[in-house]
C-alpha cells in the first residue's frame, strides 16, 4: 500500500511540474521546480568559481544509512522523485547531486572527467559530514559511480547501476567526432529532436506522463544561453566517449548490483551509426549479462518490457527490486 502511495503521489508531482514549465528554461533550470528544496557547494576549479546544485532529503526515521544518486547524461535530479521517496520511507538519508554541467549546476567551460567529477561528488559527501555510501548511478551517472567506487572504495558500501552506459567502448565502434562537431549537433535541439530521441532510445513505448522529460529537455533550446548549455553538453559527450570504464569493471571490490531493461537499446553515438551497425551493439540483453559475469560477485536484475529508465518504465518493479536488494 504505502509503494502505491508514493506511486501515485509521483505521479501527481510529475504531471504538476509538467503543467508548471514555461515554454523556456534557464540552462541552469532556475525556473523548475525540483522535488524537494536544493542546496549549492561552492567549487573553485580551472580559475573558475562555479557551484554543484544538490537536495540533500533526510528521512522522518533514520536507519542511520545515505544513498547517494547520480543522474543520466540528458537529465538532472528532478528524475528522481519516486525513488527518493521509496528510499526516505525507508529511512534512508538521500543525496541527490545535479552534476557539474548538468540541472542547476553550473554550465562550465572546463574539462570535463569522471575523475573530476567523482572528486566533487566526494568533496560533497565530506561536506555533509557523511563517511559511507551506497550509490545508484543511471545511465551515465552509471560511469560516475563505477569511477567513483574505483577511485574512492572505502566510501562505497554498495553499488547499484541501473541501465549504466559505458558496458561497451563506444571509441571502437563509433566514428569520432570532435566537441566542436558535437556542439554543432546540440546547436540543432528542438522539441521534436529531444521526444523523437527519447521515444526511440528510452522508453518501450510512449506515455504522456513522460512529455515532461521532454520540455525539460528541450526548454533550455529557447534560452539566450543554450550555446554555452550546448557546448557543455559537447564537451560531456566528449567525456563518455573517450573516459570509458568498461576494462576497470573486475577491478570493483564492493558488492555491485545491476539493474537492466532488457529492452534497452542505448547507444552513445547512435545517431552516427548505419543500421546495421546499430543493431550490434547497445543490446542490453546481451550487455547485462555480459557486465555481470566482469564483476566479482555482481547480481544480475532484468526487466521484461522495459529501456533505458527502469525507475520511471517500471516503477513498482524497479522500487520492489531496490527495496529487495540495497
Amino acid at each position: 500500500m504505502r509503494l502505491k502511495i508514493i506511486l501515485l503521489f509521483t505521479i501527481l508531482t510529475i504531471s504538476a511540474v509538467v503543467h508548471a514549465q514555461p515554454d523556456t528554461l534557464s540552462i541552469t533550470l532556475e525556473n523548475v521546480k525540483y522535488p524537494y528544496p536544493v542546496s549549492f557547494m561552492p567549487i573553485k576549479v580551472e580559475g573558475q568559481d562555479i557551484r554543484m546544485a544538490y537536495m540533500d532529503v533526510k528521512p522522518a526515521n533514520a536507519n542511520g544509512k545515505t544513498v547517494i544518486l547520480f543522474h543520466g547524461k540528458n537529465f538532472g535530479g528532478y528524475y528522481w522523485t519516486n525513488v527518493i521517496k521509496a528510499l526516505t520511507a525507508k529511512g534512508y538519508r538521500v543525496i541527490v547531486p545535479d552534476q557539474i554541467g548538468f540541472g542547476k549546476s553550473s554550465k562550465a567551460i572546463i574539462h570535463y572527467s569522471f575523475h573530476q567529477l567523482a572528486r566533487f561528488n566526494k568533496n560533497l559527501l565530506d561536506t555533509l559530514g557523511v563517511q559511507k555510501v551506497t550509490i545508484l548511478g543511471h545511465s551515465m551517472g552509471g560511469m560516475l559511480a563505477t569511477r567513483f567506487t574505483l577511485m574512492y572504495p572505502q566510501r562505497v558500501e554498495k553499488l547499484l547501476l541501473e541501465d549504466p552506459i559505458g558496458l561497451e567502448d563506444y571509441r571502437t565502434f563509433v566514428p569520432y567526432q570532435s566537441a566542436e562537431d558535437d556542439y554543432k549537433t546540440e546547436l540543432k535541439t528542438t522539441f521534436e529532436s529531444v521526444k523523437k530521441y527519447y521515444q526511440t532510445s528510452y522508453f518501450t513505448s510512449w506515455k504522456p506522463e513522460y512529455d515532461y522529460l521532454v520540455k525539460i529537455g528541450s526548454g533550455v533550446s529557447k534560452s539566450a544561453d543554450f550555446p554555452r548549455y550546448a557546448k557543455v553538453a559537447a564537451l560531456t559527450f566528449e567525456m563518455i566517449y573517450e573516459q570509458p570504464v568498461c576494462y576497470e569493471f573486475g577491478l570493483i571490490k564492493v558488492p555491485v548490483v545491476l539493474f537492466t531493461g532488457k529492452e534497452d537499446k542505448t547507444i552513445v553515438g547512435k545517431g552516427l551509426l548505419s543500421d546495421a551497425e546499430k543493431t550490434k551493439h547497445g543490446q542490453y540483453k546481451i550487455l547485462g549479462p555480459e557486465t555481470a559475469k566482469k564483476i566479482p560477485g555482481c547480481k544480475l536484475i532484468e526487466f521484461d518490457n522495459c529501456g533505458h529508465i527502469p525507475h520511471i518504465e517500471v516503477p513498482e518493479k524497479f522500487l520492489k527490486a531496490l527495496d529487495d536488494n540495497i
